[in-house]
């Protein structure tokens, strides 16, 4: 009976799925769930940068989760990691699945998407259903997703058990991409910088490469980290801390985070101008290692003074030191109940700290009642607005740009509710629509052109995370850059209804490829020209997806312009269009050949940026970050965003760092607000809006001539760094610097690359531009370092 029964018990037995089974956790480490798309490609990605050797020990296991078994690349792949790697076949969307994998007890669950799909919607809904089916099943888990379109993200926030504050975070690939290009159009090259911070890279340098590549890998080592400082730091303003930082102990020091008194939400203030650190703040920190940024806690003043080598910056046997874990708790107390014995602060400066809150989440939709002046209901003055005039002079907060005449009954609102956004009343796409005589007719110059391939039912981009950046309040109105957009006009009314509301945006209905259309927007004589595209990748061919982009990429620079300089001076008496379309600060001649013109091209497939610059001697396998064009900060693709699902995952105020950096000051309210469909609501400016223009943003500022001119010759990176700091509160952060340093003379884009954080003794060009993180400028100096001079 047994012997008949063998060969059923082996069918049995051979038929239990391979990757069936539960999650075992026995080794008592941590896991992570990881679901949504999963390919070989999508998995490698995600692995190389979750398990890099630069991270502190990485004492996690990843578990995959997906309803079809492994490929064999991707099994290869899973079984070289098989220590922290595990694989099961299952659906999130099922709970015996979702119990299998112990999602219950993970650390964290990741939803990865699939950037080349062909309906981007149709992807973010499955990828939301995936965190509904988690968030039903547990609760209190932690979710990272991937999203591609801005507008889903409206969604998440309607899941009840959604919440940003215990973790939860949604990394929006077309926010952020969009956002990256945005921010090279203010400082070319800064795009690469970003994307280079927060991904995992080890560099070799090599006598055999160029000096411009060694210069360049020296700057991919570097990544974003989080420290908590000494105490030996309390009491300092951030300019001290981040000298003291950078000269003593080599880190470069982005920014803080500030927690408020009352114990509300801690804020992330990045370059604050005078306010005192509280003990205890955590900074974040742009360095080659996590073990480098330990220095920032074990730095000690007493034991360190005189240290000259930064490597012996080590945990000293201060007994202060070693008790400051468990004193800081006691300290707080004591400076609590001081501050209620006395009724005034205690001296320690933690209310000096919010002084000026860079990112004043919580306050930004709050009216206050300030200085007997009438409530204010709703962003909006509920008594007649002249009231709030003291002797026709406003009360102190309202910019010098905007205090001329001011009068609330006459004046528009300048600013969106929320006082982070320029603000206008919504106009209809027909009064921003140009011809190509009326834009020939319009003096453009210092402008951005956005060359958008799309068809009229291609899936919406959110052209909005494009321009939002570019209409930062931190701007003064007239340094805000014109925005051009080239493209099919029916695409652009399904996307009109997100711009509406966002001043300075023309439209010229026509095609990139067309020299003609190229011509009359004035494209050599642009600040940047972006070039997008809405379309979707075909699935015969991925490598076609970029075909347009790459030809338009090429048929700017074939053009050239030798007689378009006059025709402007001739025109020199169009006094009004030149004022209300192009920047009067930057009157410089155009380039004369195409190749010079300032561009960026956005790429879906990281192969084709080999065809990108026919002058470039990289390898056609070359990674995307070792490239010229990307060293060059001329293309971005969308691949670069991938390593933020791990950045997020180990360091949660990275993304919010990154976040503010490149929207420009988006908050949760602004999301909320915008979650509604209603698009920007303007608001009249009240002090404490106005107070959210004061914080600082990306600029670049040229060696060349100002009042840096001195450090481009022959100066140390270190000298510039303190002086900037010390007189003009700027925080540099990179060099951008010429790629054949023969040039003597600046032509206006002759092939630049990025330097991220270069050494201390780094020698300065006089061609060199440096990335800074510019204070707000409430009153116009003489020199304004505002405007980015090429």
């Amino acid at each position: 009976l047994f012997a008949s029964c063998i060969p059923e018990i082996i069918d049995l037995i051979g038929t239990r799925p391979k990757y069936g089974g539960t999650f075992k956790n026995e080794r008592g480490r941590r896991h992570i769930v990881v679901c949504g798309h999963i390919t070989y490609e999508s998995v490698s990605h995600f692995l190389k940068d979750f398990l890099h050797e630069d991270r502190e020990d990485v004492d996690v296991e990843v578990v995959f989760l997906h309803r079809t078994p492994p490929g064999l690349e991707l099994e290869g792949l899973i079984k070289r990691h098989f220590t922290t790697v595990t694989f099961f076949q299952g659906s999130i969307m099922n709970t015996v699945d979702l119990q299998r994998v112990k999602v219950h007890e993970a650390d964290a669950c990741l939803v990865l998407a699939n950037k080349y799909c062909p309906d981007p919607d149709a992807e973010d809904a499955a990828n939301i259903m995936r965190v509904i089916s988690m968030k039903n099943y547990c609760e209190e888990s932690r979710i990272i997703i991937q999203l591609m379109q801005y507008h889903n993200k409206a969604y998440l926030l309607n899941i009840p058990s959604w919440d940003w504050k215990q973790g939860d975070d949604v990394i929006c690939l077309a926010e952020l991409k969009l956002g990256f290009i945005a921010q090279s159009c203010l400082a070319p090259g800064f795009s690469t910088m970003m994307a280079n911070l927060f991904a995992m890279r080890s560099f070799i340098t090599s006598p055999d490469m160029a000096a411009w590549q060694n210069d360049y890998l020296q700057g991919t080592g570097c990544e974003m980290y989080t420290e908590t400082l000494s105490p030996s730091f309390s009491g300092m303003t951030f300019s001290q801390a981040s000298e003291l930082c950078f000269v003593k102990l080599k880190l470069l020091l982005l920014a803080i985070e500030v927690k408020p008194i009352d114990g509300g939400d801690t804020k992330i203030s990045i370059n604050p101008q005078s306010s005192k650190m509280p003990a205890n703040t955590v900074g974040f920190f742009i360095a080659q290692s996590a073990e480098e940024v330990k220095r920032a806690w074990f730095y000690c003043k007493a034991c360190h003074e005189d240290v000259k080598d930064e490597n012996l910056i080590k945990k000293c046997k201060c007994k202060h030191l070693m008790t400051f874990r468990k004193g800081v708790r006691a300290i707080q107390l004591v400076g609590k109940t001081m501050a209620n014995k006395t009724g005034a602060t205690p001296a320690t400066p933690f209310s000096a700290a919010l002084s000026k809150p860079l990112l004043n989440i919580k306050n930004s939709v709050m009216a206050k009642e300030e200085n007997g002046s009438k409530p204010v209901m709703n962003g909006r003055p509920t008594n007649k607005p002249a009231d709030q005039q003291k002797n026709g002079k406003m009360e102190v907060g309202i910019a010098d740009d905007q205090a001329k005449d001011f009068d609330f009954a006459k004046t528009e609102m300048k600013y969106d509710s929320t006082g982070m956004f320029h603000w206008t009343p919504a106009r209809s796409i027909e009064d921003c629509i140009l011809d190509r005589n009326q834009a020939a007719m319009t003096v453009l110059n210092g402008h951005v052109v956005v060359c958008l391939f799309a068809d009229p039912d291609s899936p919406l981009i959110g052209l909005r995370n494009l321009v939002m950046p570019l209409r930062a309040s931190n701007f003064h109105y007239h340094e805000l850059k014109h925005v051009v957009i080239v493209g099919a006009v029916d695409y652009l009314r399904r996307e009109w209804k997100t711009l509406q509301n966002l001043p300075k945006i023309s439209v010229l209905n026509g095609s990139p490829l067309s020299r003609a259309d190229l011509r009359a927007v004035n494209v050599n004589l642009c600040d940047m020209c972006v070039i997008l595209s809405a379309k979707v990748p075909s699935n015969d061919d991925p490598t076609l997806a970029d075909k347009e982009a790459i030809l338009a990429s090429l048929n700017i620079k074939a053009m050239t312009f030798g007689d378009i300089i006059t025709n402007i001076e001739s025109m020199g008496d169009s006094k009004d269009a030149l004022n209300n379309m192009g920047d009067t600060t930057v009157k410089r001649p155009g380039p004369i050949y195409g190749t010079n013109v300032p561009m960026i091209t956005e790429l879906v497939n990281d192969s084709n940026v080999q065809f990108l610059d026919q002058d470039d001697d990289d390898d056609p396998d070359t990674e995307l970050y070792l490239t010229q064009p990307f060293a060059c900060g001329t293309a971005f693709a969308v691949s670069v965003l991938d390593s933020l699902m791990s950045t997020t995952y180990f360091n949660q105020n990275a993304l919010t760092l990154i976040r503010s950096l490149i929207t420009g000051g988006a908050t949760p309210e602004l999301e909320i607000i915008l979650a509604e469909g209603a698009g920007l609501r303007g608001g009249y400016s009240t002090p404490d809006t106005l107070s959210h223009r004061d914080r600082c943003r990306v600029g670049q500022i040229s060696l060349s001539d100002g009042p840096l001119a001195t450090f481009g010759e022959g100066r140390k990176y270190q000298d510039l760094f303190v002086a900037s700091l010390r007189n003009y509160g700027m925080l540099c952060i990179g060099l951008y610097r010429l790629r054949d340093a023969a040039l003597t003379t600046v032509d206006a884009t002759s092939k630049r690359y990025v330097i991220t954080n270069p050494p201390f003794d780094f020698g300065l060009l006089p061609t060199d531009q440096v990335y800074v993180l510019l204070p707000f400028e409430r009153k116009q100096s003489r020199f304004s370092f505002s405007e980015t001079e090429v």
